[in-house]
């Protein structure tokens, strides 16, 4: 069994999608229109075979989680792994450059991890990691 994709809803669907295909090398599909229910959506996809689909409808309330403090139950980050920490480096680096906050690290961690974690346009918390030996 696989995990097929995640989801998360937006409020600027267009910049949301924009980030992943900068920052992490998404490819997009063609947006998907539903004008009856006023929901639109993408499918992202990466180099693993992961995907992420963003979408939107003007009736959904935004997000209420703490994306900082982290401290609500339920899902709480996306983790996208490369295979170095100098890439580890690099793109919290590339981030920062481009005005996003990097929340923590670049740090190892208990577990055998070199990470970062950050923010995409909508406060999603995500993690950037490699092993390190």
């Amino acid at each position: 069994m696989i995990l097929e994709h995640a989801a998360i809803w937006a409020s600027d669907l267009e910049a949301l999608k924009n980030y992943y295909i900068r920052f992490f090398n998404a490819r997009a599909n063609d947006k998907y229109i539903n004008e009856k229910k006023q929901f639109e959506s993408y499918f992202l996809s990466f180099d693993s075979g992961a995907r992420l689909e963003i979408m939107s409808r003007p009736d959904i309330p935004d997000n209420t989680n703490d994306p900082v403090q982290a401290q609500y139950k339920g899902i709480i980050h996306l983790a996208f792994g490369v295979s170095t920490m100098q890439e580890v480096d690099e793109k919290a680096r590339k981030l920062a450059e481009n005005g996003f906050t990097i929340l923590s690290g670049p740090r190892k961690t208990g577990d055998g991890y070199y990470e970062f974690e950050t923010l995409d346009p909508e406060n999603n918390r995500i993690e950037v990691t490699a092993r390190f030996t």
